[in-house]
């Protein structure tokens, strides 16, 4: 329940404070007293957007903070969701900034206005005339009837596996497109795979060939070189291995005379061991060089068809036509794959409709169970209301559509007049008639949806005598289980209140501000006096007042 209401620098308020009770609650006052700039205040701190003109003093910061009592409305999950501290003791602060730079906080955690929306409406429903026009809407009324229905659990389940359906549903369709644009590139992406495959490439192979290839292009030029070196360094009488083997003769026999001799024994030694193995690799390469026109033809073709690859694909590397190969393989094979894939989920799709259908079957039961109570609820409210010849006529039309909760369309009709046609609500309905149907409707789901607080802004508008004492005793009933407010100009109802309020202007020091005080017991009196014959207060007005007073309860 709203505990507290403090509004500072907001349209005519400079600082208001008030406490409310539980209860029914009726609020009063002048047309312009500014009962309008309370439910405006009130929406801000509940997450609407701000409007820089509504600041009072705009060279001060507007503060709006409201405090709730929530311990009993299963809040607990929102807050974690939303990592906020939870409170049995909420408080909601909402400021306007000079700028226009807007900020909220619950329980002085910053947050956005979307989050402050959400716990918004789960803590007051706020009822202006613009809400009633809700009435016309086919959402709102399949939201009384579900909530006659007891639907909510089964709806939650229904948008959950509605949710799943629009994805694989998504899924499909995307599979289905993919494979209309695979199909035509497939035997091209085949063509250019089975070429890269069919040139067997791997890592370092470029390099491998070309080295192949120059070799075997140059097998004389090479051969003679080698035979050179071989004769460089074998030659018997002038080769350099005959010369370093006299030198390691020689520095033998010296090595006793200085360490300077061995020295130079030990390295002509190690030059010899190098010099000897480089020979016996030129005698190896020389071995293995013969002319093989055959294989040169081999190879240059594959360097060709290498070169010829790389040009086609834009690459350089073989690394790169590996990637290339890599990635007409996934497509190639994804296209392959699709048929079974889209029939994959096909079957997935028929078994979510399957499912959808069966809820929305449950979805449908409930609801036309519901409607014969509904129906019967709403006429018999609104004969006490002064409409006796109210009738609805509720029909629900079974669709093969998936709509967000269920599958029925509602036709949801009314007729004011005995014998008069049946027709949609926002053709047939007069505002004053709406407004009573929309009180009948409030009235029933107070019952099934438990929402804390309840604000009606003048709901009793273009109603009299005794239709408005019976919207006060509706709204009386419906207090003893939630909080309620009504911001009246009717008497009969502002006397049902357990407290009542006055909001009225006063001048100070030539600057007009909105107020709000509780009244006591015999300031009501007063007040519904005037409300009933004018300023000038009669005895016959104070005695109708107290009356009214005395049969609140």
């Amino acid at each position: 329940m709203l505990a507290t209401l403090t509004i500072k620098n907001y349209a005519l308020i400079d600082h208001l404070q008030v406490r409310f009770s539980e209860g029914f609650t009726t609020i009063t006052g002048e047309t312009g007293a500014g009962k309008s700039i309370l439910l405006g205040g009130l929406s801000l701190v509940l997450g609407k957007r701000a409007d820089l003109s509504s600041i009072k003093n705009s060279e001060e910061k507007c503060v709006i903070e409201a405090s709730f009592k929530i311990e009993n409305y299963q809040l607990e999950d929102f807050f974690k969701e939303s990592d906020l501290d939870f409170e049995k003791q909420t408080i909601i602060r909402r400021e306007i900034l000079p700028s226009g730079k807007s900020r909220a906080f619950i329980n002085d955690t910053p947050v956005t206005l979307d989050v402050l929306s959400q716990l918004g409406v789960q803590l007051i429903d706020i009822h202006s005339q613009h809400q009633t026009l809700q009435l016309t809407d086919n959402d709102f009324q399949f939201k009384v009837i579900d909530a006659v229905a007891s639907n909510e659990k089964v709806l939650e389940k229904y948008t959950q596996k509605l949710t799943q359906y629009h994805q694989i549903k998504k899924e499909l369709k995307k599979l289905i497109d993919f494979q209309q644009e695979a199909d035509k590139e497939y035997d091209y992406n085949s063509f250019l795979l089975q070429e890269l495959e069919a040139a067997n490439l791997k890592e370092g192979m470029l390099e491998e060939l070309e080295a192949t290839y120059e070799k075997l292009n140059n097998v004389e030029e090479i051969s003679e070189s080698i035979s050179h070196a071989q004769q460089i360094l074998g030659e018997e009488q002038i080769g350099t291995l005959s010369g370093l083997n006299e030198l390691k003769t020689i520095f033998n026999k010296l090595s006793h005379f200085g360490v300077s001799y061995k020295e130079l024994y030990s390295r002509v030694q190690s030059a010899l061991i190098e010099l000897d193995d480089i020979h016996v690799e030129i005698q190896r390469l020389e071995e293995g060089l013969e002319a093989d026109p055959q294989q040169l033809e081999e190879v240059n073709n594959k360097l060709q068809l290498i070169y010829s690859l790389q040009k086609k694909h834009h690459v350089l590397e073989i690394s790169e036509l590996l990637a290339v190969q890599k990635e007409l393989a996934e497509k190639v094979s994804k296209t392959e794959s699709l048929e079974s894939d889209i029939k994959e989920r096909q079957l997935e799709l028929l078994k979510q409709e399957e499912e959808l259908d069966a809820i929305a079957k449950t979805i449908r039961t409930n609801r036309e169970k519901a409607i014969p109570a509904l129906k019967k609820h709403l006429e018999a409210v609104l004969k006490e209301l002064g409409m006796g010849n109210a009738q609805f006529k509720i029909d629900l039309e079974a669709t093969s559509k998936y709509f967000s909760n269920g599958k029925d369309e509602l036709h949801f009709l009314f007729s004011a007049n005995k014998g008069g046609s049946f027709n949609e609500l926002r053709k047939v309905a007069s505002g004053g008639e709406l407004s009573r149907i929309m009180l009948a409707i409030k009235s029933l789901l107070a019952q099934y949806m438990h929402l804390p607080t309840i604000m009606f802004d003048e709901i009793d508008t273009g109603v009299s005598g005794e239709i408005s004492n019976k919207m006060g005793e509706i709204m009386q009933q419906m207090s003893k289980t939630m909080q309620v407010f009504t911001i009246t100009h009717l008497p009969q109802v502002a006397a049902k209140g357990d407290a009542q309020f006055k909001v009225f202007k006063e001048d100070n020091q030539g600057v007009t501000a909105s107020q709000m005080k509780e009244l006591s017991e015999e300031e009501r009196v007063r007040e519904i006096a005037e409300m009933l014959g004018g300023k000038e207060v009669s005895d016959a007005a104070t005695a109708h007042a107290k009356e009214l007073l005395l049969k609140k309860n």
